[in-house]
């Protein structure tokens, strides 16, 4: 019986699947099912599938309705427990999937287990070792451009980045799906966050490894697109997910965190932007839909506000830490 399905949401990524899809062929354990969601591509995505993969399922949607719709798409049409979301721009090592069920499979409340994602073309460089996030309303990557060989333990993380994760797939049904209202970027924090909520946990497997290219969809770091909706998705992230007294708690360091991110958009040109998407958090804010407060999750919230002060401090570890193992 088949225990995986892997989704891989696509957008004119035509040029990225045959290194992704070639790699998943090889795995050790093929005991998967694949399904590819297509956002409108115009690049010929479909018809290579089509002609080349006919192992893969295709579901077509008539335009990009964001990372988040897509996964949503695929998640619900598996029929497997768990749930592999890989992007397209990837290519992953001969045990991946297998190492990932394994950590998986260690515990039932494990919600996702994040892979070791490694630079695509620098092998000995992380590109993120599972996401954090901090009281100040920074979210980063784990390790990222900081040496491979310091990130072999297994570890508890704040959530998992959706490039290349196990999930659970009952817990959905739980906590809910990625929020399509953040259409791209966050929406993995955010899921994770809501699992964090419920007393779920999400793991760092270091033995499922897989090189990322990163940006392939978007095609750059920073664009005002990116910018925009990560500055209007992290307003939606705290207010989703943090009760009212959270709120009020972390008011200062959350605001003072804004203010330092626009001030390092200002200097990357971005700075107008940045603040554009603020503002449109602030306003549009009540179309999301909040975590219900309920007082047997009070100590996973404790628990959160712990980690979440305790974060700000392994961000400045990690700053000084990548600019030492240049």
């Amino acid at each position: 019986m088949k225990k995986i399905t892997v989704v891989i949401p696509n957008y004119n990524g035509k040029h990225f699947l045959n290194p992704c899809l070639s790699s998943l062929q090889k795995q050790s354990m093929k005991e998967f099912d694949t399904i590819v969601v297509d956002n409108g591509s115009t690049d010929g995505s479909v018809e290579l599938l089509e002609k080349e993969y006919p192992w893969v399922e295709v579901i077509k949607r008539d335009k990009n309705y964001g990372f988040c719709n897509a996964v949503n798409v695929g998640i619900k049409r598996s029929k497997t427990p768990y749930v592999l979301l890989l992007n397209n721009d990837t290519k992953v090592e001969k045990e991946f999937v297998k190492e990932l069920m394994l950590e998986m499979e260690k515990s039932p409340k494990i919600f996702s287990c994040s892979s070791k994602m490694l630079h695509f073309t620098y092998h000995d460089r992380m590109d993120d070792a599972g996401d954090m996030y901090s009281i100040v309303g920074w979210q980063f990557q784990r390790g990222v451009a900081r040496l491979e060989k310091n990130f072999q333990k297994t570890a508890d993380v704040f959530s998992s980045c959706a490039g290349a994760a196990l999930y659970r797939k009952e817990v959905f049904e739980k906590i809910g799906y990625f929020d399509e209202g953040h259409f791209a970027y966050l929406e993995d924090m955010d899921i994770g966050y809501r699992a964090r909520i419920y007393g779920y946990r999400n793991v760092f497997c270091p033995k499922a490894r897989v090189y990322h290219v990163g940006s392939g969809t978007t095609g750059a770091k920073y664009s005002e697109f990116k910018v925009k909706l990560s500055a209007r998705n992290t307003v939606y992230l705290n207010y989703k997910n943090m009760p009212v007294v959270q709120l009020v708690m972390n008011f200062v360091p959350l605001c003072i965190g804004y203010i330092i991110k626009w001030v390092f958009f200002i200097r990357k040109g971005y700075g107008k932007v940045y603040l554009e998407g603020v503002i449109e958090g602030i306003r549009t804010r009540k179309n999301c839909k909040r975590v219900l407060f309920q007082w047997r999750n009070f100590f996973h919230y404790v628990k959160i506000e712990w980690e979440l002060f305790l974060n700000f401090f392994l961000y400045i570890y990690e700053f000084f830490m990548r600019r030492i193992e240049r």
